[in-house]
């Protein structure tokens, strides 16, 4: 599978579990109801859903005029630590509004996902390229 078919695929799953973690986390962390950190689960997984496609054209469009092809775990570690580390600069202000608190303690609250984020990009895009073959750009060329 390639193209824009893989990466509707691929953001798509990624962010239904990315809900459903995200719920349940920002409850706990924020000692709250599900209910109300659902809709702002919704909201994060709306902003990590669009810039999922972004980051993942951006990030390709880099791999594939890389001279070295292949997904390397080096390689793996960048593109997950990257795209949560952007990502943040769009969630802590969310986070901060949302829960009626201060950017530091929405930096707090969401320094668990900083932590966990990156490690199950890092895990789905392994399994992902497992089940769907690797993107043409991470393909040796012809």
């Amino acid at each position: 599978m390639q193209g824009m078919k893989r990466k509707l695929v691929y953001v798509t799953f990624y962010e239904l579990i990315g809900l459903c973690m995200s719920t349940l986390g920002l409850a706990y962390l924020a000692d709250t109801q599900a209910s109300h950190t659902g809709p702002l689960a919704v909201m994060i997984t709306t902003i990590a859903m669009l810039w999922n496609l972004i980051y993942n054209t951006l990030f390709e469009y880099w791999e594939s005029r890389q001279a070295k092809r292949g997904r390397s775990v080096a390689r793996r570690v960048a593109h997950a630590i990257g795209f949560q580390l952007t990502l943040v600069v769009y969630l802590i202000p969310l986070i901060a509004w949302w829960l009626g608190m201060t950017l530091v303690e929405a930096l707090l609250v969401d320094m668990a996902f900083i932590v966990l984020i990156p490690c199950y990009t890092f895990a789905y895009n392994w399994a992902f390229d497992r089940m769907f073959g690797l993107p043409n750009s991470a393909l040796a060329s012809a």
